[in-house]
């Protein structure tokens, strides 16, 4: 088990050795990790990539994916890449995918082709003041 995403809040399966890992048929969000320095801290790794899938058995893993190629490089060898995975209790494919574009926000994969930016922005919300709510009182910074 790994948790991964802001305050650590999804509890991941793994991180499991992506060259014999079997994919099961069920929608999830993966992460693909490595570790940057395995000799010294072995328990520490690095988030290359992140997506979800409606079927992880239709992802062409371990790799014939798309991005396997990213993977590898970044890791070394093709086994030092490690996968973790979160199937999403109830979850339909828009949590999938608000978890995912959370996570790459959050630790900008180099493998992942877009990027999320986790900045808060005033004209997004703007100030406001209702009856029920007042303006934010926590800071915008999620970090």
């Amino acid at each position: 088990m790994i948790r991964l995403g802001s305050l650590a809040g999804y509890l991941f399966e793994g991180p499991r050795l992506l060259g014999g890992w079997t994919p099961p048929s069920s929608a999830a969000v993966y992460v693909i990790l490595y570790r940057p320095d395995a000799e010294s801290r072995p328990d520490r790794y690095a988030v290359s990539y992140v997506d979800h899938s409606d079927d992880l058995s239709g992802e062409r893993f371990p790799f014939q994916h798309g991005r396997a190629g990213c993977w590898v490089k970044r890791a070394g060898s093709k086994w030092k890449v490690h996968i973790a995975t979160f199937e999403v209790p109830g979850g339909t494919r828009a949590h999938r995918e608000q978890i995912a574009r959370e996570l790459i926000a959050i630790y900008k994969p180099s493998c992942n082709p877009q990027q999320y930016d986790k900045a808060w922005r005033d004209h997004w919300i703007g100030e406001y003041k209702t009856r029920t709510t007042n303006p934010l009182t926590t800071p915008k910074d999620p970090t």
